[in-house]
């Protein structure tokens, strides 16, 4: 069976006889589906604009969202395994218990959105836009997240082990407990945040910047710091931190650090610099509206 439809605000739901109910509320969008059989991947290539759609439970596994606007839409327990979103806004949507393993983000705008116990590991989202996202207890292992802007993200309990964040910017972010464990932080800015509790053990930050941020109880075991920035940062209750990291570090006389331990300082010019995020790619212009139509062939 294949269906084409074009929605409108003068339709506010869509349904389908392959077992998917409505859409709600939706402004704009084109939904094309292709379902051959029950046992075979369905196919869906998303469009234009559905702000406030229900999407909650759906299987869009592989789906594709070019230049959408899906604002404010809800995604709850969504399957979104190796969907592709490019140059597609979902700010303040809700993706909480989504599926979002191996997806691929390009570009992207998830400002204010809720992705809490979310599972994206191995989503590739360069340059992805996760300001003031809440992310609590997300699992986004082995993730790609490189250039991305995650400024005053919510990342309380989680899981960022062996991800890539070279050149991230986790300015001002809430991170107790999260584990970076493993991770590429380098270049990455950190300032302002807050990482009480967070592990880095093994984890990359030379270059960095940990200025003003603060780190009670953090776990450093084994972490790479050189060049790192820590002028101003609250160390003073980091584990595992020993004066051999320090040493390779950038610090002042602002610098908390454990008892026994000493900084010194670097030139700006021996600092590695942070790459510019990656420059999104300009999202497609969405179709002239038409007249509403829906099609199914029989056999």
């Amino acid at each position: 069976m294949t269906l084409s439809r074009r929605l409108s605000a003068a339709l506010p739901a869509l349904a389908l006889a392959a077992g998917l109910s409505a859409f709600a509320a939706p402004a704009s969008a084109e939904v094309s589906f292709s379902i051959q059989d029950r046992d075979v991947t369905r196919m869906v290539s998303l469009g234009g604009s559905c702000n406030r759609c229900e999407l909650s439970g759906r299987n869009l596994a592989g789906a594709t969202f070019t230049g959408a606007s899906f604002m404010s839409a809800t995604l709850v327990g969504a399957d979104l395994r190796g969907a592709e979103l490019v140059g597609s806004n979902f700010s303040s949507s809700d993706f909480s218990r989504a599926d979002m393993r191996g997806a691929e983000i390009q570009g992207s705008n998830f400002s204010s959105a809720v992705f809490r116990d979310v599972r994206m590991s191995g989503t590739e989202a360069q340059g992805a836009n996760f300001s003031r996202a809440d992310l609590s207890r997300a699992d986004l292992s082995g993730a790609e997240l490189v250039g991305a802007n995650m400024n005053a993200a919510v990342l309380a309990n989680a899981n960022l082990s062996g991800a890539e964040l070279f050149g991230t910017t986790l300015a001002n972010v809430s991170a107790r407990g999260a584990s970076f464990s493993n991770a590429e932080l380098n270049a990455a800015n950190m300032t302002g945040g807050d990482f009480s509790d967070a592990n880095f053990s093994g984890a990359e930050l030379d270059g960095a910047r940990l200025s003003r941020a603060s780190f009670g109880r953090a776990n450093f075991s084994g972490a790479s710091m050189r060049r790192a920035d820590i002028r101003g940062a609250d160390l003073s209750g980091a584990r595992g931190l020993n004066q051999e990291q320090v040493s390779e570090a950038c610090g002042d006389g602002t610098t908390s650090l454990p008892r026994g331990l000493t900084v010194r300082s670097c030139t700006s010019r021996g600092m590695i610099v942070a790459p510019r995020a990656p420059v999104p790619p300009v999202p497609p212009v969405p179709p002239a509206p038409r007249r509403n139509f829906a099609s199914a062939d029989r056999h």
